[in-house]
């Protein structure tokens, strides 16, 4: 046994093993090192504490507190808890420990928050972008995508050029655990892709990259740039500015579903492997039945 190993070093063999035996994607991989990053900073800043030999049951318990005093949501912490659970797992598998004090720390009760939707009135103004300059249609078309298929904004920045298909009305992409899935698109950002299209050679930077959406630099855009560009538009529109990517996916669930399309549907188009991720919209809209009923039924008034 080998007991005096490292705990960075024990953390990122356990981070390679789960990449080639799960065949993770570089966002799964990168939720995992994050999680397990701020772990370790924990024990060596806090507890002053290198090796794996010396991490106690109490550590852990003590880390799920410093997480609950930063106002995380319960799934937050169950997924770091869940992070450390399986690296200590893989410490006892491979012989580096004998026990594994994390096995009985119970994970948090997950507490249920409706996520934040916008109106359809919210999203036209958002999507109504003057069309000035390349990345005005850029940014456009990237909006009108996201609502209009409901993709996660790590499948949106994914994309390349191959990915859509304008005769059929389609785009692929490519999800969680690196499924592929295809996705109708509608008239209006069908035509916001093929505008942009025209536009996106002047982004190129002469470079030669398949990557659809680009900064300007000529590279593919990333999360964060994207995400200031939503901030700045969303101050303009006057709209609440705590809204982000995300927003558009769950806005455009909950308004297929309002409009009548099927829970299976919807959790095909959202790539959710399980449909009970997908039925959180019917939390959503039966919440706002109840608000219009309290609110327009004439039978209704309060004294």
């Amino acid at each position: 046994m080998e007991a005096e190993r490292k705990i960075e070093e024990t953390i990122n063999e356990y981070l390679d093993s789960i990449v080639a035996e799960l065949h993770l994607s570089r966002n799964t991989k990168s939720a995992y090192q994050n999680d397990l990053k701020k772990y370790q900073e924990f024990l060596m800043q806090k507890k002053h504490k290198s090796l794996i030999s010396q991490i106690e049951r109490q550590d852990i318990t003590e880390y799920l507190e410093v997480l609950k005093r930063k106002d995380l949501e319960s799934s937050t912490i169950a997924h770091n808890l869940t992070s450390i659970k399986n690296y200590h797992k893989f410490l006892l598998q491979n012989e580096y420990l004998k026990d594994d004090i994390a096995n009985s720390i119970e994970r948090p009760k997950l507490t249920k928050k409706l996520p934040n939707v916008l109106t359809v009135e919210e999203v036209m103004s958002l999507l109504d972008i003057p069309l000035d300059t390349p990345f005005d249609y850029r940014n456009k078309c990237m909006l009108e995508l996201l609502y209009g298929t409901g993709l996660r904004i790590s499948e949106l920045i994914s994309l390349t050029i191959n990915d859509i298909d304008t005769i059929n009305c389609t785009v692929r992409c490519v999800g969680k655990g690196d499924k592929e899935r295809i996705v109708p698109i509608n008239d209006y950002a069908i035509d916001s892709i093929k505008e942009y299209l025209k536009k996106r050679p002047l982004l190129l930077k002469k470079k030669n990259t398949k990557e659809l959406f680009l900064n300007s630099r000529g590279d593919k855009i990333s999360r964060e740039g994207f995400f200031k560009v939503l901030k700045k538009l969303l101050l303009e529109k006057g709209l609440n500015s705590n809204i982000s990517p995300h927003t558009l996916r769950h806005s455009f669930a909950t308004h297929l579903l309002e409009y009548g399309a099927d829970l299976r549907v919807i959790q095909e188009m959202l790539g959710h492997s399980d449909i009970s991720t997908t039925r959180i919209y019917t939390h959503i809209t039966n919440h706002k039945i109840r608000d219009d009923y309290e609110k327009y039924h004439p039978r209704n008034e309060k004294e």
